[in-house]
């Protein structure tokens, strides 16, 4: 699905979500060990914000840093589409520009977004499961190159119970493939020290993994502290049976990553959705990681949205 394919659909589909509840579950706590440990909370933005811009990478850092953000997230398809085709060479550039620029890479997002090589979390095919499984740790390689620790599943399409299988496949077989290909990856992320913090989704996204509970369970059958979740606020203000500062109470162990957004898809401040009390359950759960922009409506433009939202979260975490 390509970039200008993936925003339409986006937004024809965002007011169509509906709640779904299933039984609480939890994780235990990361240790310092397993990521990075800050004195609060930072602020990042997706480097696929200003792909339409056709700038280069130092520029998106450069401009990241002068909004504020001590963050940048990568989609890899914004390098290539291919992450074995990224050379150690291009890997170097990107973490000094990165370091250039006064920025951290903090790690990826749409880590299959634009593959061409077939790949699937839950297919019922074996060798479809291993080839997502290795690219999964080739995956892992390029975040730790760029510095970053967490790798962030979304990519829907790769994660779908395919359709043509819908009637075959159970939610069972979905949950069991998954934890398969997922289990495959974890030496390479253990020897990277890279965390895949899955994503909870809108049925209007994907089929499989719809709410943090349900993101939760697949962690626990993986049963590896180097798979997680994170939280994603247009999903949770779609999908959960809870307003979002009680699901991030209610997850407060389960998740190493968070996404601004607001329900229009557009930057935090830019919807009617009031992130001071999410800030305040972020505060209280004492988390310490990174809270990234992610948007996918850019009418008021990339620039704007930037400063903006920055400068909303900023103030929203003042009054918290």
């Amino acid at each position: 699905m390509n970039q200008s394919t993936r925003r339409d659909f986006l937004k024809r589909a965002g007011s169509s979500a509906a709640a779904l509840a299933v039984g609480a579950m939890a994780l235990p706590a990361a240790s310092a060990s397993e990521r990075k440990v800050h004195e609060s909370m930072r602020f990042a933005i997706c480097n696929e914000t200003f792909f339409d811009l056709k700038w280069s990478q130092a520029k998106v850092f450069q401009f990241a840093a002068e909004c504020g953000y001590e963050g940048v997230e990568i989609a890899p398809f914004t390098i290539n589409t291919d992450v074995t085709k990224i050379t150690s060479s291009e890997r170097a550039t990107l973490r000094k520009d990165a370091a250039a620029a006064g920025v951290e890479i903090c790690g990826l997002h749409w880590i299959l977004s634009k593959t061409e090589g077939g790949y699937n979390l839950t297919s019922p095919d074996k060798e479809v499961r291993a080839k997502t499984s290795k690219y999964l740790g080739e995956l892992a390689r390029f975040c730790a190159d760029l510095g970053g620790d967490v790798m962030i599943f979304g990519s829907p399409m790769q994660r779908n119970r395919p359709d043509e299988v819908t009637k075959t496949i159970s939610m069972v077989e979905a949950y069991r493939n998954a934890t398969e290909t997922l289990a495959a990856v974890v030496p390479t992320l253990e020897a990277t020290g890279v965390t895949i913090a899955m994503e909870p989704l809108s049925t209007w996204e994907t089929n499989f993994l719809l709410t943090s509970d349900d993101t939760v369970r697949l962690a626990k059958m993986v049963d590896s502290p180097w798979v997680k979740m994170m939280l994603d606020c247009k999903a949770m203000w779609a999908m959960e049976p809870w307003p979002i500062p009680d699901v991030i109470r209610r997850q407060r162990n389960s998740f190493i990553h968070f996404h601004a957004n607001d329900p229009n898809l557009q930057g935090p401040g830019f919807g009617e959705l009031d992130f001071v009390p999410i800030f305040a359950a972020l505060k209280e759960v004492d988390f310490k990681r990174w809270v990234s922009v992610e948007v996918f409506d850019y009418t008021p433009g990339p620039e704007r949205l930037a400063i903006e939202s920055i400068k909303y979260m900023k103030q929203c975490l003042a009054r918290a």
